[in-house]
C-alpha cells in the first residue's frame, strides 16, 4: 500500500490521553481525524483503566464508533499509555487494516522491571505485548527535533515523511498535539 500523503484527503486518526496520576482511575482518550492540510475532520472519546489492559480495545472502539472508512493511517501517542496500560500495536493495525505510527519523545531503557515490580499478577502478559511491539527507530524531524517511533504498514521513509508532513513545528504531530490538548483539557473539566 502506497501513501499518498500529498493529498488533501489523506487523513490521520491520532490518539493521545491524559489523567492524574494518583487520582484518575479512569484515563480520558481523545482521537481527532485530521487531513494533510491539517483541517480537522471529526473527534472520538473514551475511557481506558489506569494501570489496566484495555487500552487496545478502548483504541479500537474509538476507531470503529467513527464508522468512516476515509481514514488513511492511525497515530498513537504511545504504546503505553495510562500507567502501563500496553497497547498491542499489530492487533490495531491488523484489526483496522490501517498503517501505524507509535510516537514518543524521550530515550528509555526499557519498562520490563516495572511490568514485574508493578504488576506481578499480569506482568508476563504486559511483557509479552510490549515485546511484540518491537524497538523504537529514532528518527530526525524536518523541525531539527528526534522522535522515536514504532511503525508498522509502511516504509522507513514513509514513516518519516508522515510525520515531517504532519509536523508543524516541535515534535509532536498535530493530530497528536491537538488529542493531547483535548485530553488533558476533559481530564481539568471533568475533574
Amino acid at each position: 500500500m502506497r501513501l499518498h500523503v500529498h493529498k488533501k484527503g489523506f487523513r490521520a486518526l491520532g490518539i493521545s490521553e491524559s489523567f492524574i496520576k494518583g487520582v484518575s482511575e479512569e484515563s480520558i482518550l481523545a482521537g481527532v481525524v485530521m487531513r494533510a492540510d491539517m483541517t480537522i475532520d471529526g473527534f472520538t472519546f473514551s475511557k481506558a483503566t489506569v494501570g489496566g489492559m484495555d487500552a487496545t480495545e478502548k483504541i479500537l472502539e474509538m476507531y470503529r464508533s467513527l464508522k468512516r472508512d476515509d481514514i488513511t493511517l492511525l497515530l498513537l501517542n504511545g504504546c503505553i499509555i495510562s500507567w502501563y496500560n500496553v497497547i498491542d500495536l499489530h492487533r490495531v493495525a491488523e484489526e483496522t487494516e490501517l498503517p501505524l505510527i507509535c510516537v514518543t519523545y524521550n530515550e528509555s531503557t526499557g519498562l520490563e522491571k516495572y511490568f514485574k515490580e508493578l504488576f506481578p499478577e499480569d506482568w508476563k502478559s504486559r511483557v509479552e505485548i510490549y515485546r511484540k511491539n518491537k524497538s523504537r527507530t529514532a528518527v530526525k524531524l524536518s523541525t531539527g527535533y528526534t522522535v522515536y517511533i514504532r511503525f508498522i504498514g509502511m516504509k522507513m521513509e514513509e514513516a518519516k515523511g508522515i510525520l515531517n508532513k504532519f509536523t508543524s513545528h516541535g515534535s509532536i504531530p498535530e493530530p497528536l498535539r491537538v488529542a493531547r490538548l483535548l485530553a488533558r483539557s476533559l481530564v481539568k473539566n471533568l475533574s
